[in-house]
């Protein structure tokens, strides 16, 4: 179906592959509307869909937005390149599903800038990030200059994107640009794991939190408090949370029904 991507979903997990190993899965205009056509055609509406794991093929999570492409572009092109690298981390970002990063290798650029929309970045021991943009003669412009910064620190952002200096996994981590870092033979087990035991968490509570995170960082922190108050107690309402906590005090596995 795709040219530039796959897509595979088995039960309540999808496996979304940016496939163009010989760009080390640069992305280009059609890359960036595959992975968008999948998103709203087969991700969205898939309502047993729960978790979506983000990955490379080859040796590549994504080494950045396609220079040639760029070289070129006149300034509307040039707008309409970014605006559409934009809509597809806000959709990522703004999903109820949970996307997790599974970063294999190079992760530059646009490839950095989509595993921040991610949820949640498990990096291999081999995996490189950073924000070349500046040595190009730009800026990062799939939102780079905000997540990165909300991610690592102003200070840190700064560091990484006017130097536009590349850091390696462990590096990524002490920074809290990752949240692990494993061997990259075990890279794949480690996010189908996380992958299945989010997935195994009660759907709306899930859903929700993901929201009350999101919607938080935007807010003060009283503000904050007052949206997840307001969270909390819908929670009340689902059969879930009646499921959930009945398990709990029988012993038992809960059995959701993501109502």
């Amino acid at each position: 179906m795709y040219q530039h991507i796959l897509y595979e979903a088995k039960g309540s997990i999808g496996y979304l592959t940016i496939n163009r190993p010989k760009a080390l899965n640069a992305l280009n205009t059609e890359v960036l509307t595959e992975i968008q056509d999948c998103l709203d055609t087969q991700i969205t509406p898939d309502e047993d869909l729960r978790v979506v794991i983000v990955t490379g093929a080859g040796r590549s999570f994504i080494a950045g937005a396609d220079i040639m492409e760029m070289k070129d572009a006149t300034v509307p092109e040039g707008h309409a390149y970014v605006a559409r690298g934009h809509k597809v981390m806000d959709t990522i970002d703004r999903s109820p599903k949970i996307f997790i990063a599974a970063v294999n290798g190079f992760a530059l650029g646009g490839g950095c800038e989509l595993a921040m929309a991610c949820d949640i970045r498990i990096a291999s021991e081999k995996a490189l990030f950073g924000q070349p943009e500046t040595h190009l003669g730009i800026t990062p412009g799939f939102s780079g200059t905000q997540r990165l910064p909300r991610l690592v620190g102003k200070g840190m952002a700064k560091y990484l994107i006017l130097s536009a200096e590349n850091i390696k996994a462990d590096e990524a981590l002490r920074i809290g640009l990752v949240e692990k870092v494993v061997p990259a033979e075990e890279l794949m087990p480690t996010v189908e794991k996380l992958a299945a035991r989010i997935a195994g968490n009660a759907p709306i509570a899930v859903r929700q939190s993901k929201v009350d995170i999101n919607a938080g960082m935007d807010a003060d922190l009283a503000t904050g408090c007052r949206i997840e108050a307001e969270a909390m107690t819908a929670c009340f309402a689902s059969e879930d949370k009646h499921e959930g906590m009945t398990a709990f005090a029988e012993k038992r596995d809960p059995d959701f029904k993501n109502r």
